[in-house]
């Protein structure tokens, strides 16, 4: 084995799964495991066949998964105290899964052997080395997880070791060293690694848990030490503040510490892999998150922007290419002149040479921020205003008016009616539509209104909606922000409306989403 060589296995599907408020189908895991396959990933863990029935049809299933790049591994645990190896359900369990692979995870700490267990220390020993013994003589490739080893270290370390030394008799190909209860800091898992590599010739891994922020940091420092295999989860989901985050570490083993982990070329499928992931279990991406987040290499202060138009390594510790990311310029107060020259360049305007006109677009920007809006969560408003100031904006249609009824009646349910008079090339269109809200009506009228002009409106979908009092105190007279997130499938923007009315400000987002997608055509 070459000692750049690290070994990735992702617990998204078993570990991640103990997320709060998370919860997977049989075809959700299947997805997953196909896009993990897809990213290059050495091991997949599936579940535990013996645990729950959900598992164990997806291991049948997972039979048809053609994986390219991945092994399927299944979990479970050491043998039941006093149980025959070969007798034993769980491990019985992970044969019969029709898995290569076996993680199994037995007790390191003598506190958790006499009141978890309820056994003694010389069975538990027994226990793990019959288990592990057991599933190699059944052809598997075994992974010995040690659980709550740093704690079983600092609290007892011969004994600790004494577990690893089980697992290595036992035949074990892999022994990873778990941070089960998260609480293990960097320096310690340095010191610790560097013990137990000087006294084991099988290969280790690390299995960190996040409780002290410090799951990825003690997952590259444990490598650094020593381990040739990583453990984690996709977005670092997991139970409490999660796992070790791969779409972190994968890049830092690659990109600065020379470990060959994945290929550049699947490198660059990291940030589509995250949000696909993060699309299937329902959660809302993190925009922030390193690496992969939509706000990862987004530039906002001027001067920032200034330098990265000059150096993109200004401000920017990688290429966000390589990673499958992007660099993004931000429109707010804080915007200098290259904010607004580069944003211009992506409509294919050239304002680097027409400093009047960019130093009186900064100012129309810090004028209409000053009164509540907000161009950097609303990319599609910023370049349909710029638009209109440099007189290369053609409207969808001319409004005449538009009127928006509710009707409530004692013990049924809000009725609402939008109707809506445009002039749209060359004719005068009236539409009434029902909706869900006002919203709703008024953007389902309006479509009904210019639908037939523009046949590429149906592609266009309204994804997210939200509105946000900027002055508490005048109550329900207070001035309203209206964001709107829209997407046709390929490309999501964002555009907004200020005003003391509601559906006004609804209007003026719904206006320029639609502006924004149809290119203004």
């Amino acid at each position: 084995m070459s000692k750049n060589q690290v070994f990735l296995y992702d617990t998204t599907l078993r570990d991640g799964a103990q997320r709060e408020g998370l919860s997977f189908t049989v075809q959700d895991k299947l997805k997953i495991a196909k896009q993990i396959d897809k990213l290059g990933i050495h091991y997949i863990e599936g579940g535990m066949p013996a645990a729950n029935p959900k598992d164990a049809e997806f291991f049948r299933e997972a039979k048809k998964l053609k994986l390219k790049h991945s092994k399927l591994v299944a979990f479970g645990s050491t043998r039941y105290k006093g149980v025959i190896a070969s007798k034993d359900k769980s491990l019985k369990a992970i044969v019969n899964s029709g898995v290569k692979v076996a993680c199994i995870f037995g007790k390191s700490w003598p506190i958790h052997v006499r009141k978890v267990l309820k056994t003694s220390l010389k069975e538990n020993l027994a226990m793990i080395s019959d288990s592990v013994k057991y599933l190699k003589n059944q052809g598997l490739e075994v992974i010995y997880d040690a659980e709550h080893f740093f704690d079983a270290y600092k609290s007892d370390s011969d004994y600790a070791l004494k577990t690893l030394e089980a697992a290595e008799v036992g035949g074990a190909d892999f022994l990873v060293l778990c941070d089960t209860n998260g609480g293990a800091l960097p320096h310690e898992v340095d010191e610790i690694v560097k013990i137990v590599s000087n006294k084991h010739k099988t290969p280790l891994g690390i299995h960190a848990h996040n409780d002290s922020e410090s799951a990825v940091a003690n997952s590259l420092i444990a490598v650094r030490s020593g381990v040739s295999q990583v453990q984690g989860t996709i977005n670092g989901y997991g139970e409490r503040c999660g796992n070790a985050n791969l779409m972190s570490v994968i890049p830092a083993l690659a990109l600065k510490m020379n470990k060959k982990a994945i290929t550049n070329s699947r490198l660059r499928l990291l940030t589509e892999t995250a949000h696909y992931v993060s699309e299937i279990v329902n959660v809302t991406p993190d925009a922030h998150q390193p690496y992969v987040g939509q706000s990862a290499f987004a530039h906002k202060a001027g001067l920032h922007v200034s330098a990265v138009s000059k150096d993109k390594d200004f401000y920017q510790h990688i290429d966000p290419s390589l990673v499958g990311n992007a660099s993004r310029v931000l429109i707010s107060e804080l915007a200098g002149k290259s904010n607004v020259v580069i944003r211009a360049k992506h409509l294919g305007i050239d304002l680097s040479k027409e400093p009047r006109k960019v130093e009186k677009i900064l100012k129309k920007i810090k004028e209409l921020e000053y009164i509540g809006y907000h161009f950097e969560a609303a990319d599609g408003s910023f370049e349909v205003m710029i638009k209109k100031y440099l007189k290369k904006y053609k409207p969808l249609f001319r409004l005449e008016s538009f009127r928006v009824l509710m009707e409530k009646r004692k013990d049924t349910e809000v009725l609402t009616e939008a109707t809506i008079k445009v002039h749209c090339k060359g004719k005068r269109i009236v539409a009434t539509a029902e909706g869900n809200g006002p919203v709703n009506a008024l953007d389902t009228a309006l479509r009904m209104a210019i639908g037939k002009a523009y046949p590429s409106l149906k592609k266009i979908n309204l994804s997210d909606y939200k509105v946000r009092v900027l002055d508490e105190k005048k109550g329900t007279g207070a001035v309203v922000r209206v964001l709107i997130e829209s997407s046709d499938g390929k490309e999501s923007w964002g555009t907004i409306g200020v005003s003391e009315n509601i559906i006004e400000a609804s209007w003026q987002a719904l206006v320029d989403s639609l502006d924004y997608g149809l290119k203004g055509k």
